[in-house]
């Protein structure tokens, strides 16, 4: 029955990862980071009651516990916390002569500092330990810490002998340490994976992390870390949607229970932005930059600090992409306006001389006639010219009208955030002088007011839009077929798709531009337009015939 159950939990994953949208996670992720504070709140309640317990408790064995408790809860929430435990923890223990107690919590004080980039603090603490006091458990906790300051060692420095050095040194802890903790351990799993995967063995390491899978909880911090571990193994076999699939798992695990060293978040980013997806993936690092400095690991800042480089250079490259199309485009117009006054100017100058020789030349019929005749298509061409220019200049109208009503908008919505940035400046600043900090808290970690920025930006978009073109609704219906048309919600509102015609309407067709402005990704506004074209009674020139809305016929 276990065999059985162990393979169900197995394979369940495997038949679902097939089927999964990538999008949809991103989505279900970005939920989950909006409500990362409640997870924190629920964090920070169970850590109260320990610290409460511990203030009230006077027996020493039981302040150990709930000592250890606390390093437990703070081990991945803010590491100088869980530094502060351990060492209540270690006084604790020496103060009731329990020596293996007292090793194996200077092996894990150890390892908070290797974890963090303080590895001569590491080995100093790492010295103070003596191997011959420690039971097996005690024993392996001074193994893996060994184990993994000598690795980091070895992965940092620059020095092709030390690292070979420090390299058989982990080596050595490494096998002292898999022969001293049990093979159903976390950390024994973790290691033999690692070991096979680093040797190429894909089916071996593949096989002891489906093992280690069906041992943890769905959900649950060690499952964070088993599928961050499983990530690896379909990148290393270059299958792009699981290994994806299982990042974005890790990530969303460790979202739900409050950690803040938040690597498979840094790892998803990083992906993203290989891919070309620079948006979501500075929304994902901001959040584990704000992570990192709470959780307090400079090690994480180093790995995050070239990555949020690289999402700054990206932008700016795009900033100068725009800004050498609008120099192409202004450009453009200017040589345009250059030919129609030059062209002006020679019809003009061709009247003149049409003019002297009718004066010269009248007894000529036959000259005469010949400038007639000339004088004719030149009136043709500049009636030609006369009237594209009146096209242009009606469409020039036309959009100066809307750029008018849009910036005076813009203006009145600038000032009222200005109004409002100094309101909660004050706030802030009265909250200050009060020691008023949980309040402060309070009223800036929410949601509702970005929510309600939004809100009013759309609805300020519709109410402009609609009193430009009033008869936006009726055109964009004659377009549709019966069954697909499309109203104007109760509030006078209007929906997504009506809100990403009147973009392309304004000449914002790039979907990428619309996603960002209505704050949905890329592939929903890509559907939202393929939903809406199909609707169509012309599916081709569909977007087109929304462009000339309100346009003079």
């Amino acid at each position: 029955m276990r065999t059985l159950l162990l393979l169900f939990l197995t394979v369940t994953p495997l038949l679902t990862e097939a089927q999964v949208n990538l999008d949809s996670l991103y989505r279900c992720l970005d939920s989950e980071i909006a409500r990362f504070p409640q997870y924190v709140s629920v964090h920070d309640r169970e850590v109260a009651d320990l610290s409460r317990q511990l203030d009230e408790s006077k027996d020493d064995s039981l302040r150990y516990v709930l000592s250890y408790q606390l390093y437990d809860l703070y081990r991945a929430f803010v590491n100088d916390s869980a530094i502060y435990y351990l060492r209540q923890c270690i006084r604790i223990a020496e103060q009731d002569v329990r020596r293996s107690q007292v090793g194996e919590c200077r092996s894990l004080l150890a390892l908070r500092c290797s974890n963090t980039g303080m590895y001569d603090e590491a080995l100093e603490i790492l010295q103070q330990v003596r191997p011959e006091e420690l039971d097996r458990q005690a024993l392996g906790v001074y193994y893996e810490a060994c184990n993994h300051v000598y690795n980091e060692l070895a992965y940092y420095t620059h020095l092709d002998d030390m690292r070979q050095t420090y390299l058989e040194k982990a080596g050595q802890y490494e096998a002292l340490l898999l022969a001293t903790i049990p093979e159903n351990s976390n950390t024994a799993f973790l290691r033999r994976e690692m070991i096979d995967l680093g040797a190429g063995r894909l089916q071996q390491s593949m096989a002891t992390n489906n093992q280690w899978l069906g041992t943890v909880e769905r959900g649950s911090h060690p499952y964070a870390l088993v599928a961050l571990y499983r990530y690896l193994e379909f990148k290393a076999q270059n299958d792009s949607i699981q290994m994806m699939y299982w990042l974005v798992e890790s990530a969303l695990a460790d979202v739900r229970n409050a950690v803040m060293d938040q690597g498979s978040l840094w790892e998803l980013a990083n992906q993203l932005m290989l891919q070309g997806d620079v948006d979501r993936a500075y929304r994902y690092i901001s959040f584990t930059s704000e992570c990192t400095n709470r959780y307090g690991s400079r090690q994480r800042n180093w790995q995050i600090s070239p990555l949020l480089s690289d999402i700054a250079n990206q932008y700016k490259q795009r900033s100068e992409r725009n800004r050498h199309r609008l120099a192409m485009t202004l450009a453009a117009i200017s040589v345009l306006a250059l030919l129609l006054l030059a062209s002006l100017f020679y019809v003009n100058r061709q009247r003149k001389r049409l003019a002297r020789a009718q004066e010269v030349q009248q007894h000529t019929n036959k000259m005469l006639a010949n400038a007639n005749a000339q004088l004719s298509e030149k009136n043709q061409a500049l009636s030609d010219v006369n009237r594209q220019l009146h096209a242009l200049n009606a469409q020039l109208s036309e959009s100066n009208r809307v750029k008018e009503e849009y910036v005076g908008r813009f203006m009145r919505l600038c000032s009222i955030y200005i109004d409002k940035m100094d309101k909660f400046r004050k706030r802030v600043n009265k909250m200050i002088k009060n020691h008023e900090y949980e309040e402060l808290y309070t009223a800036t970690r929410g949601q509702e007011s970005k929510d309600q920025q939004l809100e009013e930006l759309y609805e300020s978009f519709d109410a402009a839009f609609l009193h430009l073109f009033p008869n936006f609704i009726d055109e964009v219906n004659a377009l549709l077929r019966p069954e697909e048309k499309m109203e104007l919600q109760k509030d006078q509102r209007m929906n997504t798709g009506l809100r990403i015609l009147a973009l392309i309407r304004l000449g914002i067709d790039d979907s990428s531009k619309i996603a960002e402005f209505l704050n949905y990704s890329v592939n929903t506004i890509y559907n939202y337009r393929a939903r809406l074209k199909s609707g169509a009674t012309d599916r081709e020139n569909f977007e087109h015939g929304v462009k000339e809305i309100g346009m003079p016929k």
